[in-house]
């Protein structure tokens, strides 16, 4: 029978959120780590793995604390109301942001990912599960009437994500509320915009 582990398993890898967001995954060295949580290499890499594996508990544990935790809470809301409380709190965490770290999984995305096949997936199939609960939520207000038919579900669903990462990446280099507020509020516009006759008789 294995020894109990001699630590908070999520105290620990919130300081290696902390780590890995503030510097990158490249510029975080085991001595970064060892730093952060307290822990020596020793017990980081029998409890975790090596540097990589530690990146993607930390990035699972980012994920499921932040971004999951988010959408469990949104969908509980009535679904035009949903969207919206789900930008406005990225609106608030990204104006908020002083250190300018940015969406982990974002920032993984542009810095890990490419390189790394597995992580690519493991970032994918993330935005793949928060283009899903847009997905839900305006197919939910179109069948309301709280959404606009005028576009598909998955089109609008697909453009939400897209604005999502525009908004967090502008928040890293130009976190302007202007523009950050002007970004989100003309995408939550196109959800409630009037269908237009797609032509005109004469």
């Amino acid at each position: 029978m294995g020894r109990p582990r001699e630590f908070d398993e999520e105290a620990v890898l919130d300081a290696a959120v902390q780590c890995f967001w503030k510097r990158g995954y490249e510029a975080t060295s085991i001595r970064d780590l060892i730093s952060g949580t307290g822990l020596t290499g020793a017990s980081l890499y029998n409890a975790f793995g090596d540097k990589q594996a530690i990146y993607r508990r930390a990035l699972d544990h980012y994920v499921e604390a932040s971004i999951g935790e988010r959408i469990r809470r949104c969908e509980s809301m009535e679904p035009r109301a949903a969207i919206e409380a789900f930008f406005r709190e990225i609106l608030t965490r990204s104006l908020k942001d002083e250190e300018c770290k940015g969406c982990m999984l974002v920032n993984a995305a542009l810095d890990v990912a490419p390189e790394d096949p597995g992580f690519r997936t493991a970032v994918a199939n993330v935005l793949r599960r928060i283009e899903g609960f847009f997905l839900c939520s305006v197919e939910k207000g179109q069948a309301d009437g709280s959404i606009t038919t005028s576009r598909p579900a998955v089109d609008l669903a697909r453009h939400l994500l897209g604005v999502l990462m525009g908004v967090r990446v502008l928040a890293r280099v130009r976190p302007d509320p202007d523009l950050l507020v002007g970004v989100v509020d003309t995408a939550l516009a196109l959800l409630d915009r009037v269908a237009l006759p797609s032509s005109t008789a004469t």
